[in-house]
């Protein structure tokens, strides 16, 4: 009789009468396989449940279901669920589930709610700390992430907790991960001198005498925010203006995304016009480190594949075959899904299709690309600090900017590149050695409306602000 155990950070099944010729443990977002073992005249499987992903650290997996496909004869089992440091692991009908190492104590709507008044009460005193998070803890990114990497080389004498949704998220190091919603978290949250965030303070926010909070947004918009979407109900307008009446300082990429974000939340606070920070890395960093982790040659071109997410739908969207847009460009395409994306969605695959959804950093495969596809992202804002070729495919332009979400400019009119809505249509505008000249004059002008300040010291400006204004402390 098979049974399953938890060993270390190992998924055992043992007791198999009939070796397997395949074992895999496949998730959304992840697939480990297994390995075949003879034990006393039996065969064991073994999966760890950690893995290197991306050339970062060895990490447990994702938080999420694993199905265990293999050919070999297993008993139906259940193993009750496993009490762990790095994670938890629960085992029923040949799927694998693993969670985020929360006491049971702390998981359900009353253990969150006893610690969401200890925090609330909590006469915690302030730490020279800062609390990071990007993206609601799904990874480390984004302006946080280049802030962190100065904050740690200028003031290195500041403790740094990374908010994360479960132990798969690598943070910088030196840096300390606590776990969204387990006592480490709210602790952190409540003694952080500077908490820094590129979106919506969740839960529960109560601010300490002293604490500040920078939110550096996460993209120059295209599409209407907050206040401006079409149809917005009143409760959440107030809302709107409660969260952003918890930010004490904005930052934003440029002159014209400060004008929207200021009406758009009806923000009050100090307003920081310095360039974004995770654009550093365009101006210096190397793309071959990147396409190394990658797997591609320097040779090859790249392709990165970026649409936005949709507001009446979960997953990305499916308007490119991406095999035959990787034939038909002769390129490696990169899948970049938008982080809304990374929990509902899979991972798609193809021979030259690489899905980098769950890369921690967009600003680095922007570096690896050689060129851009993408729709109503704020990515275009990012990569046109290159100077690299951009593409739109905008299939469903009239439903998202009449019925979803609207735009605050004319994308046809302005965008530096072609706008188009088939596959064919972009098979075409890729293979236009006339492309880049076409649209030289278009894209000068938009560099020098949206990038001005892009030019890779704006990590630097923004921490001697943050210490300028004692938001953060040099001892």
């Amino acid at each position: 009789m098979t049974s399953i155990l938890v060993r270390d950070t190992s998924l055992v099944i043992s007791g198999i009468t009939v070796p397997p010729t395949k074992a895999e443990l496949v998730g959304a977002r992840a697939r480990v396989l297994g390995t075949i073992h003879e034990v006393d005249g039996t065969t064991e499987l073994v999966f760890a449940l950690t893995q290197s992903r991306w050339g970062g650290s060895v990490l447990p997996l994702p938080a999420g279901e694993y199905r265990i496909e293999t050919d070999a004869d297993l008993d139906s089992v259940t193993l009750a669920e496993t009490n762990a440091t790095v994670m938890r692991v629960q085992v029923a009908g040949g799927v694998v589930t693993i969670s985020a190492p929360i006491d049971p104590v702390y998981r359900s709507a009353d253990g969150q709610g006893s610690l969401e008044r200890r925090y609330t009460a909590s006469g915690e005193k302030l730490e020279n700390a800062v609390f990071f998070e990007s993206f609601y803890g799904r990874n480390a990114s984004c302006n946080p992430l280049a802030l962190d990497r100065e904050i740690a080389r200028r003031l290195p004498n500041v403790t740094r907790y990374w908010s994360v949704v479960d132990l798969s998220v690598d943070v910088p190091g030196g840096a300390i991960a606590v776990v969204e919603g387990s006592p480490e978290w709210w602790r952190a949250r409540a003694a952080s001198r500077l908490l820094i965030v590129n979106d919506w303070l969740r839960r529960a926010f109560a601010r300490r005498p002293g604490q500040k909070v920078l939110q550096t947004w996460h993209g120059t918009p295209l599409k209407r925010l907050a206040l401006h979407r079409p149809g917005f109900d009143p409760r959440r307008m107030v809302a709107v203006i409660r969260e952003s009446r918890r930010w004490d300082g904005l930052l934003a990429q440029n002159t014209y995304a400060a004008k929207i974000l200021k009406a758009a939340y009806r923000f009050r606070g100090a307003l920081w016009t310095e360039g974004y920070p995770r654009n550093d890395v365009l101006v210096a960093g190397n793309r071959n480190e990147v396409r190394d982790i990658l797997g591609i040659e320097p040779t090859e071109r790249v392709l990165l594949y970026a649409p936005t997410w949709r507001d009446d739908r979960t997953e990305m969207v499916d308007f490119l075959d991406l095999d035959a847009l990787a034939h038909a460009a002769d390129a490696v395409v990169l899948v970049r899904g938008h982080s809304r994306t990374l929990l509902p969605g899979r991972d798609t695959a193809g021979p030259r299709v690489i899905d980098v959804t769950s890369f921690p950093d967009t600003s680095r495969l922007i570096l690896a690309a050689d060129e851009l596809i993408t729709d109503y992202s704020s990515v275009m804002f990012d990569f046109s600090v290159t100077g690299k070729p951009m593409s739109f495919l905008v299939p469903d332009i009239e439903h998202y900017r009449g019925a979803l979400r609207g735009f605050y400019f004319d994308l046809v009119a302005h965008a530096p590149g072609p706008v188009v809505s088939s596959q064919s249509d972009l098979h075409m505008a890729l293979a236009n050695p006339e492309r880049e000249t076409l649209f030289a004059e278009r894209y000068a002008t938009w560099r020098k409306r949206f990038n001005s300040r892009d030019d890779g010291r704006a990590s630097e400006r923004v921490v001697a602000r943050l210490i300028d204004q004692n938001w953060l402390a040099t001892d």
